[in-house]
């Protein structure tokens, strides 16, 4: 069998460089460094008194109304769904897979 012979290529178009300057400016400004994140709030603990109910831990999830919390509170069942807003002044009580207390913070 005779050896096929196939056709040139073409040659590639590169792109031209791209001139890079030869030093940076000096005395350029540069931004103030951050202090801090806007929009993010400080979480400070026990701010809602949640070990005001800390005999509560090991109860059922269905005691929970009958406490008397004056203030909001937040059930987050297992594997639940937990909105991401914080208020630190609000009590979460956090239930287990039977439905029992098993954390109790602010949030």
């Amino acid at each position: 069998m005779a050896p096929v012979a196939y056709p040139a290529a073409a040659p590639m178009a590169y792109p031209s460089p791209v001139p890079v300057p030869a030093a940076m400016p000096v005395g350029m400004d540069m931004p103030a460094p951050a202090t801090g994140i806007s929009g993010l709030t400080e979480r400070q603990p026990d701010l809602c008194k949640a070990s005001t109910y800390a005999s509560s831990v090991g109860q059922p999830g269905s005691s929970i109304p009958t406490l008397g919390l004056s203030r909001t509170y937040r059930v987050v069942e297992y594997r639940g769904i937990e909105p991401q807003d914080y208020d630190p002044n609000r009590i979460v009580f956090r239930l287990d897979a039977a439905g029992t207390i098993t954390k109790i913070d602010c949030g």
